[in-house]
C-alpha cells in the first residue's frame, strides 16, 4: 500500500485510549459517537451511513484483503489511519480483531420519523427490556432481511451501540431506521396513534401465528429473555400470538422474532 499516512503504532497513545474507550457506554453516552468492528460492518456503514463515519483504522494486511474498504473511505471522505496489530488489538473490544475498526457517530433517528416508515402495510419490531446483546443484534439484523419498516428500542433494553449489538447487527443497523430510548408505553402509544396493531409474541398466546392476519401495519412486540412481556405490556396490546411449536420446550428470543418477522415478510412479498 502507498501514500499513506503515518503509521499508528503507540497503543498508548491518546487517539487510541478515546478509540477503545467507547466499549464503554459513559463514553458513547458523552461523545456521541460508537464502535464498528469487522469488514462486514465497517462496508455497510461506509455504503449506507458514511456521513456518520467519523474515522477508519486499519491495519496493512486488511488494507490488503479489502481494498474496497480503502476506496469507499477515500470516495466518502472519511479519514483513514493505518495502524500496527497491537494498535488495532488496543481499540477493538473484540479478543480477535480482523485488523477493521470504525468510529460512527449514532445512527439512530427519533421515533416519529422512524414509524413515518411503516405507511399502510409495514411493520416494525418493538424491543422491551430486552436485556442480551447477541439477542439485540440478531433481531435487528431479522427485521433488516424480513424487511420491518424500523426498529424501536425501548429505554430498558440494552444499549444498541453496545458493541457486541453492533457486531450480531453486521451492518444492518445502517439499513432501517432505529429508534431508541422512548419508555415502553410512549412507543406502544405511538403506533396505537398511527393506526399499527399492536401483535405481542408470547408463547401463551390463544392466536397461533399462522391464524394472524398481518395484511395491514403491525408490530411485533417482544419481551425480556428471561420473563417475557410484563403483563401491563401484554394488555396493551391487540393480540397476543404463539408460534405453534412441534417438539421443543420453547424457543429463545431472536428465534422466536426470526419466526414472526419471516411471516410479516412473507405477506408482503407475496
Amino acid at each position: 500500500m502507498t501514500d499513506r499516512p503515518t503509521l499508528l503504532s503507540n497503543a498508548r497513545s491518546e487517539r487510541v485510549r478515546q478509540v477503545a474507550a467507547l466499549g464503554r457506554r459513559a463514553a458513547r453516552e458523552r461523545t456521541g459517537r460508537f464502535l464498528v468492528e469487522g469488514p462486514q460492518a465497517v462496508r455497510e456503514l461506509l455504503r449506507y451511513a458514511a456521513m456518520h463515519a467519523q474515522a477508519l483504522y486499519l491495519t496493512e494486511a486488511a488494507g490488503e484483503r479489502h481494498p474496497e474498504l480503502v476506496s469507499e473511505a477515500a470516495s466518502a471522505e472519511v479519514p483513514l489511519w493505518w495502524c500496527t496489530e497491537a494498535v488495532l488489538a488496543a481499540m477493538a473490544d473484540t479478543g480477535t480483531p480482523q485488523g477493521v475498526v470504525a468510529v460512527a457517530q449514532k445512527v439512530d433517528v427519533p421515533l416519529t420519523q422512524a414509524l413515518d416508515a411503516v405507511g399502510d402495510s409495514g411493520f416494525v419490531v418493538v424491543l422491551t427490556h430486552v436485556r442480551d446483546p447477541g439477542n439485540a443484534g440478531t433481531v435487528l439484523r431479522g427485521a433488516d432481511a424480513f424487511g420491518a419498516a424500523a426498529v424501536l428500542v425501548s429505554d430498558a433494553s440494552v444499549d444498541v451501540y453496545n458493541p457486541k449489538v453492533v457486531r450480531a447487527t453486521v451492518g444492518s443497523l445502517f439499513h432501517l431506521p432505529v429508534s431508541v430510548g422512548a419508555p415502553v408505553p410512549e412507543l406502544l402509544g405511538a403506533c396505537r396513534e398511527r393506526g399499527i396493531r399492536l401483535l405481542a409474541a408470547d408463547g401463551s398466546g390463544e392466536t397461533a401465528l399462522p391464524d394472524v392476519d398481518l395484511t395491514g401495519p403491525h408490530a411485533w412486540v417482544m419481551g425480556n429473555e428471561a420473563w417475557g412481556l410484563e403483563p401491563d405490556v401484554l394488555a396493551l396490546c391487540d393480540a397476543a400470538v404463539s408460534i405453534p411449536i412441534q417438539r421443543a420446550e420453547s424457543l429463545n428470543l431472536a428465534m422466536a422474532a426470526t419466526v414472526c418477522l419471516h411471516a410479516s415478510g412473507s405477506v408482503r412479498t407475496n
